[in-house]
Parts: C-alpha cells; structure tokens; sequence
C-alpha cells in the first residue's frame, strides 16, 4: 500500500507540474528560470503502443528478395511494442503474493541460457589454423631466420597470450546475474527500453536456423553493449560475443566484460613501435573471429568503431565485416544471418560530447571514470529507449545477388566534382558508373570488386540500421528550437509544430520512440534537455511560457546533436532545397530576374537540372550524409523528392499543358496536408531502364505560399550548420602558404571557426563542432583541394597545383556559397 500510495504521489506531483506549464498565470510564485523544467515526474512510463505506426526494419526487397519473405508474415507488425524493463508476475511461471515481490528474480532465473553459447578448444583451433601457423612461419623468418625453430617457437608463444588477452570467456551465471542488475538499474535511470515484439520474435526464428547470426547495431553510447546483450536473454536468445575495443580492456572490468561474451580488439591494427602492418595479429584476430562463426556462435560488431560524436552515423568501416564475409566465401560456413540494429535514446547516458567537440582530446576510460559514471548516472533519468531489429537477411543471398548485377568501380570525388566546381560544366559525370553500356562491359578485378562489395554491404546495414531508428522526442524539440524557431517561441506553438512535424515523420514510413499528448511529451522533451533551452514568461502572451534554445555554444553543439537524430528524415528534401537555391541563383544571374516580380521564385526551373545539382551537391557532403543505400541511384531518390515537394505543394509544374499533374498550391499549412508515403524505387523496377529518359524534362517553380515558403525554408536551415562549416574550411584554405602538419591544419581551422562562432560572425553557432571540422579537410583532401604527403608517420597537408590560383579557390567558395541560405 505504501509503494502504491507513493507513486499516486509522484502522479500528482506531475500533474500539478504539468498544470503549472498550462495555466502558468494561476500560481504566482512560479520560476521563469530553465529550473521549472527540472520539477517533471520522473514516473512517466506509458505505454507507446500506436496501430497507426508503419512497421520499420525490413531487409531490402531489391538486394534480398527471399529473405524479405523468409521470417516475415502478416501478423508480425500488429504485436506491437514491449517495455523490456517492466517485469511482474505474468513474465514468470509463477503466481501469488511471493512471485509478485520476487518476479525480477524468477524471470532471470527462467531465462533460458543456451549451452551452446560456450566456445570449444578455441585456442587449440585458431593456433593450429593454417592462417595463423603461416603468419607464425612469416613473422619467425622477418625476426630472427637463423634461429629456426626457436623463433617460430617464441613467436607461437607471443600469438598464445595475443589470444589470451582477445578471447572471451562466457559465464552463464555471470550473464543471469548481470541481467538482474541491469533490470534493476536501467529501471532506476530509464522510463521504458521499447522494443517490438514483431521484430524480436522474426530475431527468435531466425535464431533457430542453425547458422551463425551477426548483428550489426549503430554506435551511440557505451550502454549499446548492454542493452543488446540485455534484449536477448530476455528473449532466450544467447548472447553474442561482442567485438570491444581495446581501451576497455582494465583490470575487473576486462574480466567482467568477457564474462559477458566481449572479446577485445586493438583500435589500430599496426605494430605499436614500427607503425607497420602487424601480420601475426591481424591472422589470430581473423582465425578466432572464423572460430566463433564455424562454432555457430553470434556477433556483435559495431561498423562505426567508435561512438557517433554527432547524432548522424559515422562512415562504416569493414575491417570485422571482411572477416565475415571471407569466412562465408571460404565455404568456413554455409550461410551467415546478418540483422542491423537501430538504437535511439531521448538523452545518451554520456550526456554529451561537448568536450570533444570543443577540441579537447578524449579522455581515456578509466575504473574511476566508470565508477563516477554510473554513480552520475543513479541521480538522473535519461528518457526512453528504443531499440530496432531489423529482419535478418542472408548474407549468401546478398553476395550472391550483388554478383550477378554489374558492380560499378569507385569514382573519386575529385573525379566526380572538380569539372562543375572549376570549369562550370554540366554535372554529366554524377551518374557515371549507374548507367552505360560502356560501364556494364567493365568487370572488375577480384580484389578490387571483393572491396567494393564489402564497402558497399557496410553502407548497406548502417543506412538501414539509421533508417530503422526510431525519431525521439527530444530530436524533434532540438531541431524546431534550432530550425524553425531559433529566436524563441511560444510553448502552445512549440506544441502544434510538434506535433505537425510528429505527422510529417509517420508519413514518411518512420517510426517514433514515444506516444501521448504531444503537450506532455514536448515537456519531458525540454525537461530532458535541460540547461540547453530557455524559459521565459511574456506578459505579453498571457502569461505563458516562451521557450528559446539557448545561444551557448556548449548548448548549441548539444542541441544540434539531438537534431541530428532525424537528419535523414528529411536529407533528401533539404538538399533539394538548398539545390533549388543554387539553380535560382545561377539562373538570376543570366536572366537578371532578381528585378522582376515575384524575384527568384518566379523562376522556372529544369527538373532535370534541378536533380543533377542535388546529386552533386549530395557528392560533396559525402562524409556529412548518406541519402541512399547503394542498391538505389540517386536519380531515383532525388526524383522521388521532387515528386514529394509537388504533391506538398512547395513546387508546381509551370508548363500549362502539365498543370494537371501539380496540385493548387493551397494556403492549407504545409504540415497538416499529407500525401500518401512515397515508396521508393528499388533495382528490381527499373533494373534495365535508364530512369532518366523515361519521362520528358519539365520546368517547376516555387510556390510563394507564406506556409509553403516556410517549409521550404526550414528545410534549407537544415543543411544550413554543415554548408557554414565548409564555406568556412573554404576561406581558411587561403591561409595555407606551406606545408602543414595535418593535426597542426585542423586544429588551426577548428579555432578559426571557433572564433567566428564566439565572436558571432557565423550564423549558426553549431557550425564549428570538431566532428564537422574533420570532416571539412577529409573531404577536401577527396575532393583534390588539399595534397597529403607522409614522411616519418607524419602526415602533412597542401595545397593541391590546381588549387594555388586564387580564382580556382573562390571558385570552390562561390561553389559552396551558392546552397547557402544566407
């Protein structure tokens, strides 16, 4: 009676807080400080079952037909969702005033922890391999070749404690343990963990299959480990071994980690003094990992490497996935299922990266560090949870599939982008390698087409684990405070754009992580970001509340990290906007229509041109964004944007005898009128066709709808933070007379724009993170701008030949400029 009687409290508590926030005017002794937010009731736990809610986490029709009907039926999408950390009586076998009180610890105790986790003779097996016993005889023969068989024996010796300090060592009672501490604890510091049982219960047959099973989640924060290991005992599905990094690897926390199935790899695969490739390792790290998979065991491996600093996903890197799919073409094992994972969080446990992006060097993991951690974390709640399985496809039928279709061979962007940004021409070369018989012909070597393959199924599982991801409430709050409404805005406003934006998502085959009114979730949502917004009464509106995001620039970086949760929502849109942009500007200029009526917008635009500057403004912010999966052109994904935009009514077809197919541009706001979603074209429709001579070219022009001109706007904004940061590496370029040392080059560029950001010359504050500072001079490097030149493991940066004439570098400037909402 007590425990009921105080959650009734805690209820009440919120409810009166709530009300605060509603009839502001009727408590007179409220706080207009960012305080107010922090009085939210931290019971706020319910149910995020939707009917409405499209079902996300299939596997591509076009690259995996029949896996895509394999473990899928018609019933799964309407099981609806799971809170994983809510357990009572009806979760055990049990029932009774006892089992209520002890239901965590009998549904840890009935889990069912598989037998068949546990690895057999593994270091006998990987030191007998012949990869390994090859890489031994190399190693020996470098070192020391007169001593024979003693140094094959030394070297033997140093590959068995390799592998001692890799393998993992899985403790079932470790595991049970563990699960009850974890219930216990992400109960204390997390309001749900939700997960589909749809979802789970395709991971369930598919776990039953007898092949061994690789999972593949987006990196965001260190819980990421746990919370899959987690999901899976809860669902007697055994744990996977996990592939951690190396810096983990501490006294206790080493030993508690392989207890959990974590096994340890470096972060750098050379040889520590000579900076060489260290054969011997990288042999055992392949073997064990071939191991595990023969043992049919599952895996865990994080394509990014590290933890995404900016909220989008990081370039994937293959290096763990090759190992896979050579085990596969090795015929080590027959078949490999392969399940990409979406995880999205209201606020990550880190809090932020805030200090990184500042340009302070990460601090490396510590016992102590973890210990404050975990004790910070006791004291605060951190939202909801969502966490997405995506329907496991085969890995055989994958490859398979990719190598009966014509695989094109990488295209540089310098190759790609240079001739539109220096000579102006025509962007002809964006979809060199998608169409032409000439490409078809080309087959390319083994090597070279095993790496693109490889790549190309990297980016594959990362764009469909990011698309899976459910969109938080607090993605949604950050990005209207910083898009839509960065000088502040009503609360009852803030409400209504929510939850336009909260249907635009739905539309467009997302899914959410929340559900409820939109009023309390946008509450929590502030609640949640904290000291990031500011909140003022205006006497002027009555009383309420205005909410303004704060203009700090740890507050700014922290926002724009949280808005980048839903960046590719709407990626496509946006580049067709700021592409839309750029095509006016170019237009004006010939036509000096600037002075006519109606200004830019009273241009017609090319619908083919239109898609051809998207491609090539997508080229450059290659490192930024990802708009499609390699398996879909970007003609087809643009195309689709610009039919969207038409159907909205932001664009309409200016020919009079095509006034038919564009919709009355309706005074209606733009998120309150919805299409139908768009599904988007796969291989399979147009495999043989060239998309883009299907239909005749067509000219559009931009509605001047104040409604419709304010879409358009904020999905200009969007893209607004990551053209300012280049605009900016691009004028900083002019600084570059010699020779530099690359990290010397970077931190030299981030204080720069650091300091523009400080001094308030840059528009958006969230343009100088040190995530979109290296991501500035990678890609100029791609692009040919800069020269990279190593000598004595130092990498030093220059200006390219080409890019000395001053007029070539305004060029690039003007280039990126152009996009630019100014």
């Amino acid at each position: 009676m007590e425990a009921s009687d105080g959650l009734l409290l805690q209820v009440n508590n919120g409810e009166q807080w709530c009300n605060r926030w509603k009839h502001p005017n009727d408590d007179s002794d409220r706080s207009t400080s960012p305080s107010v937010l922090r009085c939210v009731t931290s019971t706020w736990k319910e149910g995020l079952l939707n009917r409405k809610r499209p079902f996300v986490g299939r596997c591509c029709h076009s690259c995996t037909p029949q896996s895509w009907e394999r473990l899928f039926n018609p019933s799964i999408p309407s099981l609806g969702l799971r809170n994983v950390i809510y357990i009572n009586e009806t979760h055990t076998r049990q029932r009774g005033w006892l089992a209520r009180r002890l239901s965590y610890v009998l549904f840890v105790l009935e889990r069912d922890v598989n037998k068949d986790m546990f690895t057999r003779n593994v270091l006998d097996n990987v030191l007998s391999s012949s990869r390994v016993e090859g890489a031994i005889l190399t190693v020996a023969s470098e070192v020391d070749p007169a001593r024979g068989q003693k140094a094959v024996g030394r070297v033997k010796q140093k590959a068995r404690v390799f592998l001692q300090q890799m393998v993992a060592s899985v403790s079932p009672a470790f595991i049970r343990l563990t699960g009850w501490v974890l219930l216990r604890l992400f109960n204390g510091f997390f309001w749900s963990i939700q997960i589909h049982k749809g979802q789970m219960e395709m991971v369930k047959r598919a776990a039953t299959e007898n092949v061994p099973m690789v999972f593949l989640p987006v990196h965001k924060s260190h819980i990421d480990y746990l919370l899959i290991t987690l999901i899976l005992f809860c669902h007697n599905i055994k744990a996977p071994h996990i592939a951690a990094g190396n810096n983990l690897s501490l006294p206790i926390l080493s030993t508690l980690i392989r207890k959990l199935g974590g096994f340890f790899i470096r972060r750098r695969m050379e040889e520590p003094e000579e900076g060489k490739r260290d054969v011997l390792y990288r042999s055992l790290l392949h073997a064990y990992t071939e191991e595990l998979l023969v043992q049919q065991q599952f895996l865990e491996v994080y394509l990014e490497g590290t933890r995404s600093r900016s909220g989008k996903p990081s370039t994937a890197r293959a290096g763990m996935l090759s190992i896979v799919v050579d085990a596969l073409w090795t015929g080590s094992v027959p078949d490999v299922l392969v399940v990409p994972v979406g995880i999205s969080y209201d606020r990550i446990i880190e809090g932020n990266y805030n200090s990184e992006q500042l340009g302070k060097p990460k601090k490396n993991e510590s016992l102590w560090g973890i210990a404050c951690g975990v004790f910070r974390m006791l004291r605060k709640n951190y939202g909801c949870v969502r966490v997405d399985f995506n329907q496991p496809f085969s890995l055989k039928e994958y490859l398979d599939t990719q190598r009966s279709r014509h695989v094109p061979p990488p295209v540089s962007l310098e190759h790609t982008l240079m001739p539109t940004i220096i000579s102006a021409q025509p962007d002809a070369r964006l979809f060199e390698g998608q169409q032409g018989e000439d490409q078809l012909n080309r087959e390319l070597p083994d090597d070279i087409l095993r790496r693109q393959l490889i790549n190309n199924l990297a980016k594959h599982v990362l764009f469909t684990a990011n698309k899976s991801s459910a969109i938080m409430s607090t993605h949604i709050v950050a990005c209207l405070l910083l898009y839509r409404h960065r000088q502040g805005v009503a609360l009852s406003k803030l409400v209504e754009d929510f939850f336009n934006m909260k249907e635009e998502i739905l539309s467009r085959d997302f899914d959410l992580g929340f559900s409820g009114n939109s009023e309390d979730v946008v509450m929590r949502a502030l609640h949640l970001l904290g000291n990031c917004v500011n909140v003022t009464s205006a006497s002027s509106r009555n009383g309420e509340f205005t909410i303004a995001p704060s203009q700090t620039v740890p507050a700014l970086f922290e926002l724009n990290f949280y808005s980048n949760g839903l960046f590719h929502v709407f990626i496509a849109d946006a580049i067709i906007a700021c592409s839309i942009l750029s095509l006016q500007r170019e237009t004006a200029v010939e036509s000096e229509a600037e002075q006519q009526p109606g200004g830019l917008h009273s241009l017609p635009l090319s619908q083919e041109s239109l898609i051809r500057k998207a491609a090539g403004l997508s080229y450059f912010l290659i490192n930024e964004v990802t708009v499609a999966p390699p398996c879909q052109t970007l003609y087809q994904v643009f195309h689709d944007a610009v039919t969207r935009l038409i159907q909205y009514g932001v664009l309409y077809v200016a020919e009079e005898d095509q006034e038919d197919l564009s919709p009355t541009p309706s005074e209606e706001p733009w998120p309150k009128k919805f299409p139908e979603p768009l599904s988007w074209r796969s291989d399979e429709e147009d495999e043989d066709s060239d998309f883009g001579e299907e239909q005749r070219d067509r000219y559009l022009k931009v509605s001047v709808s104040s409604e419709h001109q304010e879409f358009f706007i904020f999905l200009q904004r969007l893209l607004s933070p990551v053209l300012e940061a280049y605009s900016g590496a691009a004028i900083f370029i002019h600084t570059l007379s010699q020779p530099t040392p690359e990290s010397d080059y970077t931190q030299k560029l981030f204080r720069y724009l650091l300091t523009r950001t400080e001094r308030g010359v840059a528009v958006y504050g969230e343009s100088a993170t040190h995530y979109l500072v290296k991501n500035t001079v990678r890609t100029f490097m791609e692009l040919g701008v800069l020269k990279q030149r190593r000598e004595n493991r130092t990498s030093t940066l220059e200006l390219s030949s080409t890019f000395l004439p001053q007029a070539n570098r305004n060029k690039l400037l003007q280039y990126i400029l152009g996009f630019t909402l100014l």
